[in-house]
């Protein structure tokens, strides 16, 4: 979603740093350009106005001029105040009497009956027991929805056909009281638009149930639009947070830079993808990252904890140790991979240059290069995995027609993997010692 705002960002931070030492004129003449970038990048002009008055008080102050290195000054002093413009992180608090109710409100189409699976997903990942309550009567095939989506967490939908949105509500809110449930998710009915019957309904809920949170699911490709929703919302409802869903689309973002801004609610979550996991845990630095091309090793570590197998792991590292490394380890390490979600989302996590990569790469080509390895290695036998010096050209034939590829792509595939092999062995060899001239 901020790939072109990184992108301008970049090219203004690289002109700064072929200056040694910056004048006043130097730093307006910068503050243009990311002024332009940010308003392309369809932030409030608000936002814009208040964002760039805090950085140029402080980029042409003593905090500059005294800098070793002036450039780098000023690209921290943007990070910190687009931070601070990005708002301190809302916090689910589930403290007090249980069951804890959340209530997603939201118009249709932004993702709400797949944002509260997700949500559900994570509390249940927290130790929390919790019931999904399908409280959308209206809309075809929503109640079916989430069902499904409940199906495949585990987790059950409470259900009362014919029932109004606040008595199905309600009810649900006394079963989990009875059952020992400890969080109370509620999937309400959206509507097209904001309207006196959407708002009314959601007060009933409100005044049937114990609502400690309400969250405003919100589109975050539909731009500027999005802040007036939020402000809709906000001035009818008490909202207590936002999920911002989508952030994982091509539309230019600068919505989930404003939001926290121009309405005073505070994000929680925001949705990067359309897996159920496809969930993370608003954090206003690690975006901030993301944006300024620095990347996000957090949430890197976080995706690749959340795919690990730790028994799978600790035989690959006897393996690596012992000098060893097969195709079918190989394999074992692409399906972790693929659990992290797309690559591309992978190689943009990664700061500096990988990060560069990932936006000079397109994500369909390398996730058919995923798919194309993993077919050719599955269309190999278990002695050839195990023992690819078997691989003679009639087989390599066989194994290229086996996964729809040509035998160039074998090749380049055994190629890599003897790479790798010889790799793993001089690290045994010398310790780890020569690993940076080895990548170098």
């Amino acid at each position: 979603m901020f790939e072109t705002l990184s992108d301008r960002l970049n090219q203004v931070f690289q002109q700064l740093r072929r200056r040694g030492k910056l004048s006043p004129e130097d730093v307006d003449s910068a503050l243009r350009e990311v002024r332009l970038a940010l308003l392309e990048a369809d932030v409030h002009y608000s936002v814009v106005k208040d964002f760039l008055a805090r950085v140029r008080e402080r980029a042409v102050g003593a905090e500059v001029a005294k800098a070793l290195n002036p450039a780098q000054q000023i690209i921290k002093i943007v990070n910190a105040e687009l931070i601070n413009t990005l708002g301190e992180p809302g916090r689910l608090n589930p403290s007090g009497e249980k069951p804890y109710v959340i209530m997603l409100v939201g118009l249709q189409g932004s993702g709400k009956t797949t944002a509260a699976a997700k949500l559900v997903r994570r509390l249940r990942s927290q130790g929390e027991r919790v019931l999904l309550v399908a409280a959308d009567p209206y809309r075809p095939a929503a109640v079916k929805q989430l069902q499904t989506l409940g199906g495949q967490i585990g987790v059950e939908v409470f259900t009362q056909p014919g029932k109004k949105p606040p008595e199905v509500a309600g009810a649900a809110y006394d079963l989990a009281k009875k059952g020992g449930v400890s969080m109370l998710v509620i999937d309400t009915a959206g509507r097209s638009q904001l309207d006196e019957s959407l708002m009314g309904e959601l007060a009933a809920i409100n005044k049937r149930v114990p609502v400690q949170e309400t969250l405003l699911v919100v589109d975050a490709m539909i731009g500027q639009e999005a802040l007036r929703v939020a402000e809709g919302f906000r001035d009818a409802v008490s909202l207590t947070g936002l999920i911002l869903t989508k952030m994982d689309g091509d539309a230019r973002g600068g919505a989930a830079i404003s939001i926290r801004s121009v309405t005073g609610v505070p994000i929680k979550f925001l949705g990067t993808g359309e897996g159920i996991d496809a969930l993370e845990q608003y954090d206003p630095g690690r975006l901030a990252s993301r944006i300024l091309g620095m990347g996000d090793m957090i949430g890197l570590i976080e995706k690749a904890e959340a795919a690990y197998d730790e028994e799978s792991a600790r035989i690959q590292t006897q393996q690596i140790a012992r000098g060893e490394l097969t195709l079918e380890d190989f394999a074992d390490q692409l399906k972790q991979i693929r659990k992290m979600g797309p690559f591309s989302q992978i190689l943009e996590m990664m700061p500096g240059q990988m990060g560069q990569l990932a936006r000079s790469v397109e994500p369909q080509d390398a996730e058919r290069q995923l798919k194309q390895t993993e077919a050719i290695i599955n269309s190999m036998t278990i002695p050839e995995r195990r023992n690819p010096d078997i691989l003679n050209a009639s087989r390599r034939r066989r194994i290229a027609r086996g996964s729809g590829t040509d035998v160039q792509d074998v090749n380049r595939l055994i190629k890599q993997f003897r790479e790798s092999q010889k790799l793993i062995k001089m690290m045994k060899k010398t310790g780890g010692k020569n690993l940076n001239r080895l990548f170098g």
